[in-house]
């Protein structure tokens, strides 16, 4: 009886202690239900895709868990986000002061020789003819100054050389002069002129030469070929001078001046280089290079320089400019529509800024709005810190809150399947009060269905979509599921 006795004491011990225990259990989880209540929910999120937003809580249509609730209380009030000396020292963070610096400009750009345009001459036909013999048939052959070009047969000169000779054989000296006159009206060389006096015969044939040298630019015409007056025959163009033409980018506007001095040199002439000065801003800008184009005026004494070839240019001075605010360039975080950096005081606080950004010049780029001498921003690791912050809502989103799509379970035996859908004799679906039935559901690709057969017990998960109706999201074997 004793025994007995002391059992029954030792278990209403126990019994009171696990009652004492359910209780002060109970109070805790009543207590933490109550802190957790108290607690502002922004959103819930798959911790796998954060991106994704979702205005109430329930499973992610993304993998198999529940979404996690994001508190008002994680995000800190100026939206930035805090990172451990730890994890920076991982990240490789890296930080550079904002300060004010004079960007020393360095201009470098490509250019294209062409021709000096002004230096271009038209040799034309003297009067109505024939072109008898070139002595000059291919273009960008060169000649020299005086160089027989071609031979032309003029034959209405012979009627007014005869006329000319008869007055002057009248020895009227008034006479002939005029008839001298009506000579030359007709654009007739004064050497044809001479050899008419000097002969006393008719000269209908006349020698076109080049007036200096260069090379024929253009042949516009061929043996053989009637001509009429002024229609020309050759062009021209002459290399002591070429024009070399810069393509630079609007950026570099500023840097380039009428009568900026200019070093060019090219590749195919190493370590030669042909110095110059801008002679004329070009108003134009090319349409499909979106660049600004600028002239040079070069000296080509020895015909170095030919039409076509490349040349880098770049300024025989560096253009100083006075100091404005700057940080290195490896800082900025360009987003398509906005740039922004990451601002860092010493306690480990990140604070995303936009900034409106000026021009960039050897690794340093002009802020012209959003920052102040002396901010610190972020170098290096600063995409990193970004995700972060783009996981902890620090960033803006262009998308507050995303709602959630409704997905739908069910188990069902597959009947048929094609290439954009698959037949399900289903059993009945709670959510949508659905009787169990025999129906078409959507496939996004035909792989979705290639782990089932026609025949399988499968389990399914799907959405509703207006356009495409019942969509397949998830689509398994049943024995593979209760693995």
């Amino acid at each position: 009886m004793k025994t007995i006795t002391h059992i029954s004491l030792l278990a209403l011990a126990v019994a009171a202690a696990l009652g004492l225990g359910y209780y002060a259990g109970k109070q805790s989880h009543t207590t933490t239900t109550t802190v957790h209540s108290e607690r502002s929910v922004l959103y819930w999120y798959d911790p796998m895709t954060p991106g994704q937003r979702f205005d109430k809580p329930g499973k992610s249509p993304f993998m198999d868990m529940d979404l996690v609730p994001r508190y008002a209380d994680e995000t800190p009030e100026d939206g930035g986000v805090t990172v451990s000396s730890r994890q920076q020292q991982n990240l490789g963070i890296k930080t550079a002061q904002v300060v004010k610096k004079a960007l020393d400009y360095q201009f470098d750009a490509f250019a294209t020789v062409s021709t000096d345009e002004r230096s271009v001459q038209m040799i034309p036909a003297s009067a109505n003819g024939v072109v008898e013999k070139l002595f000059v048939n291919a273009p960008q052959q060169f000649v020299k100054a005086g160089e027989p070009l071609a031979q032309l047969w003029i034959p209405e000169w012979t009627a007014a050389q005869q006329e000319y000779l008869a007055v002057r054989r009248l020895g009227d000296s008034a006479l002939s002069s005029a008839a001298r006159e009506r000579l030359q009206l007709q654009f007739m060389p004064a050497e044809i002129i001479r050899q008419v006096e000097r002969t006393g015969q008719p000269q209908t044939r006349v020698t076109v030469r080049a007036s200096k040298a260069g090379y024929i630019n253009k042949l516009e015409t061929r043996e053989g070929a009637q001509v009429v007056a002024t229609a020309p025959l050759f062009e021209i163009a002459n290399l002591d001078k070429v024009w070399i033409v810069i393509d630079y980018p609007q950026s570099q506007a500023q840097v380039l001046q009428v009568g900026s001095e200019i070093v060019a040199s090219s590749n195919s002439l190493p370590g030669e280089t042909f110095p110059g000065r801008i002679s004329e801003l070009l108003p134009n800008m090319e349409t499909s290079t979106r660049t600004l184009k600028a002239r040079v005026v070069l000296e080509n004494p020895h015909m170095k320089l030919k039409p076509g070839m490349y040349l880098r240019v770049k300024l025989a001075n560096l253009l100083t400019l006075p100091p404005v605010l700057a940080m290195p360039e490896e800082a900025l975080i360009e987003t398509g529509n906005a740039s922004r950096v990451l601002v860092t005081q010493d306690d480990g606080h990140f604070n995303p800024v936009n900034v409106v950004v000026g021009a960039a010049q050897n690794g340093w780029v002009e802020i012209k709005q959003g920052l102040k001498e002396g901010d610190k921003v972020v170098t290096s690791g600063q995409f990193l810190i970004d995700s972060e912050a783009s996981l902890r809502s620090a960033l803006p989103q262009e998308n507050t809150v995303a709602p959630a799509t409704a997905q739908y379970q069910g188990d069902a035996v597959v009947k048929e399947i094609t290439d954009d859908s698959i037949t399900l004799s289903h059993k009945p679906i709670a959510a949508l009060k659905w009787g169990a039935m025999t129906m078409d559901f959507s496939l996004k690709s035909a792989a979705d269905a290639q782990s089932v057969k026609v025949g399988d017990h499968v389990m399914f998960s799907f959405t509703l979509d207006d356009e495409h109706g019942a969509v397949i999201t998830h689509l398994m074997p049943m024995t593979e599921a209760m693995k």
